[in-house]
């Protein structure tokens, strides 16, 4: 144990030297000199820095991933929010000062606070790091006893050498007193305004760098209240001598942390001041104050805003706040400052507030909206709108919610679509071009959630309208953007849909948390429409439908299940069905060009298989002959000209260009497999009881099936009889 404390102690020894914790200003000074952007920086650039530290994969922050910290606190998708965030620093980093507070404002369960929450976790990682070294400063006195002179500040008597260039390092026994800056306020605050700048451009020429844009913070700024009453009294007693003022700085790393609101704070709805401060000479504890000091007024500020200095301060529901409790924000924004007792307190700080859309607005109706607009910077936060990023966060979260019980394979498919399905808004067909107003004013809610999922197109356009509507897209998810009830701002939140995985993950009905469960408990969940907005809502054309988007919900994991089960059966896989289609547009596309085809095992050139070609037209019930069939089949061959034109890096995905023929293709499976079905659902009655009979192909087969799904889908036996069973039920 002794020599285990003693690798700890060592340990911590080592870091403590290697992070230069604790420097004399002069040491600072030439950390500065070494890197002098890295300490010259304002809160605004500390946060970009922070952001680049951890990577961008194209237009998504790898900070919001979590991985340095815990993973299932990661944000999904808001990549355009997070692209907001960045900008809007990049601004403040521009401007020289950061003169907006941030509002992220969305309906509840956006990830709002989320997005907040990795942002101070990722200043929390990074401040520790080198590259997020930051720093601030204390004030030491010495003990009277080792000290001569009035002020006690000129030798040091047990020293070696006659005097000391600091007293930074003395060991705590022999300071008398030592005073913080609660501002945290920047050691190069302690250069006169009037050196600083000049310092500044020599830094940075000795550096052979460009100077950055400085935040005004270190340009125009100064020290705060307490901290120029020290600094202006020791002046004086040294007659004007800086360095002896500068013994007594001891720079110190300033560590980012929330727990102990050191650069940042989070401010809760509440009705009292963010600041206050107090007198800290009547404190007997600085008694021992040379007696120059003990006759000022010295006075220590504290509160939300003081310690957030320097980093970033969250206001969580900023409008559930009466407007008159922040409207000082207005001033700390504009001037970088707020009033607080006799003092005027200068701030470094990110402001980002939440909000939800109702307080939003009710605030914008608020006669001063227009002085508070100009110094708020409105960022939105809507629900997500594609299932399949929406499927990530309840994936993240479903084995803590579960427990012990088994999750059946596409639980959380079957939560997200329908949460998707809740929040889509019908397209308004006079808002596009003729030749896609028809087309956007037929989608179902379930197509334009597959077209914003990019998983297929309607199957019923031609190939000229699928061409149409997929260059429309971004026109299609941007029609709301510009309009108060914006797509995405209602439906089901996150946070309802995970209530309900708690709920089916209860319920003693069901053996595993499944997607039976789950469709269960929405068929209750819909029932409460007083409780909740979006189940309010006019049905329009299918759209806010939450009833049948249970049905919607169940008819495509039906789909999915399917094609599970009956590959599991071992009778067919999907890739005969790729493999079909694939082979059919090589040989349509060679017959159309009059070209032959090499036969990759003989290497001959031959014919296109014009049998092939008409098997496969018979079964997707293609146009039969004349000139309707020609222009179908060169419409097919434009079809994927497009989509390769639209994917030139990639092999052609021909189930995603052509999701109707694969259906079509399973549809004349279907049929040939009926009767097998209906005596695979006999076996599976009798299959674990005294009656089944493991004599039959039937028995051995339905065997086979539990067992691959077992292995390849990650079934258990039990959510695999049911699948099953359903399946039959509802499709055959």
């Amino acid at each position: 144990m002794e020599s285990f404390l003693s690798k700890i102690e060592k340990d911590l020894k080592t870091e403590f030297d290697r992070t230069n914790r604790i420097l004399t200003f002069d040491e600072y000074m030439n950390l500065v000199g070494q890197n002098p952007t890295l300490h010259t920086r304002g809160s605004a650039q500390l946060m970009l820095d922070m952001m680049n530290f951890f990577g961008k994969e194209k237009d998504h922050f790898k900070l919001f991933d979590m991985e340095f910290e815990d993973p299932r606190h990661k944000v999904i998708a808001q990549n355009e929010v997070q692209q907001e965030l960045y900008s809007a620093l990049q601004n403040y980093v521009k401007e020289g000062v950061n003169n907006k507070l941030l509002l992220l404002h969305g309906p509840n369960g956006s990830a709002k606070s989320s997005l907040i929450n990795c942002m101070i976790r990722g200043l929390e990682h990074y401040s520790e790091q080198p590259e997020g070294a930051l720093y601030h400063f204390n004030w030491i006195f010495p003990v009277e006893k080792y000290l001569k002179g009035s002020m006690g500040l000129g030798t040091y008597a047990n020293s070696p050498k006659s005097t000391i260039d600091s007293y930074a390092n003395l060991p705590e026994s022999e300071i008398s007193a030592k005073i913080s800056c609660e501002l945290k306020d920047h050691p190069l605050l302690l250069i006169p305004t009037s050196s600083r700048n000049e310092l500044f451009s020599k830094f940075f020429e000795d550096a052979h760098s460009t100077k950055p844009n400085l935040p005004d913070y270190l340009t125009k700024g100064s020290l705060c209240h307490k901290c120029k009453l020290i600094f202006e009294a020791l002046l004086t007693s040294y007659k004007g001598d800086f360095k002896k003022v500068l013994m007594h700085i001891q720079v110190e790393r300033l560590y980012v942390s929330k727990r102990y609101r050191s650069c940042v704070t989070t401010i809760e709805p509440q009705l009292h001041v963010d600041a206050q401060y107090r007198q800290i000479t009547m404190d007997k504890s600085l008694q021992f104050l040379p007696p120059s000091l003990q006759s000022l007024s010295l006075f220590e500020l504290s509160g939300d805003l003081i310690d957030g200095n320097r980093g970033l301060i969250e206001f969580a529901d900023l409008l559930k706040r009466p407007v008159d409790t922040f409207k000082y924000l207005l001033i700390a924004c504009e001037a970088g400052a707020i009033n607080v007792g006799s003092s005027i307190a200068s701030l470094d700080v990110v402001l980002i507030g939440t909000t939800n859309e109702i307080q939003l607005d009710a605030f914008k109706e608020f006669p001063d909206f227009t002085s508070f607009k100009a110094r708020i910077e409105l960022i939105r936060v809507p629900y997500l709108l594609e299932y399949s990023q929406e499927k990530k966060i309840y994936d993240i979260q479903i084995d803590k919610i579960a427990g012990p019980k088994h999750i059946a394979p596409h639980t959380t498919f079957v939560a997200a679509l329908w949460s998707v399905l809740t929040r889509l808004k019908k397209p308004n067909a006079i808002h596009y071009a003729t030749n896609l107003s028809n087309i956007v004013g037929d989608l179902t809610p379930h197509e334009k959630s597959k077209l914003y999922d990019h998983a297929g197109m309607p199957v019923q356009l031609t190939s000229e309208e699928k061409k149409i509507l997929r260059s429309s897209i971004k026109k299609l998810r941007e029609e709301y953007n510009n309009v108060p009830y914006f797509e995405g701002r209602l439906g089901a939140s996150a946070r309802e849909i995970k209530s309900i995985l708690y709920e089916a993950a209860q319920n003693p009905e069901f053996e595993c948390v499944s997607p039976f469960a789950i469709l269960k408990e929405l068929e209750d969940f819909i029932k409460r429409v007083s409780e909740y907005e979006f189940l309010k809502q006019d049905i329009k054309d299918g759209y806010h439908d939450c009833a049948e988007f249970i049905q919607t919900t169940k008819k495509e994991y039906i789909t999915i299940l399917d094609q599970e089960v009956r590959e599991s059966m071992g009778v067919f896989e999907t890739k005969q069905y790729n493999n079909f289609l694939k082979k059919y547009i090589l040989h349509l596309s060679h017959f159309l060009k009059k070209e032959k085809i090499k036969n990759i095992i003989t290497g001959a050139l031959e014919d296109p298989d014009l049998t092939l070609i008409e098997e496969f037209e018979k079964i997707i019930d293609s146009p039969q002959g004349g000139q309707e069939q020609e222009s179908y089949r060169n419409n097919i061959i434009s079809t994927i000209g497009a989509y390769s034109l639209d994917h030139p890096r990639g092999p052609v995905d021909y189930p995603l260009v052509f999701p109707e023929f694969m259906r079509k293709l399973e549809d004349h499976y279907f049929e040939q497999q009926k009767n097998l079905m209906s005596k695979i659902s006999s076996a599976l009655l009798m299959f674990g009881t005294d009656k089944e009979d493991k004599t039959t192909d039937h028995y051995r087969l339905t065997k086979q099936t539990i067992q691959t799904m077992i292995q390849k889908y990650n079934y258990c036996e039990s959510c695999a009889k049911q699948a099953i069973t359903f399946l039959i039920k509802a499709r055959y």
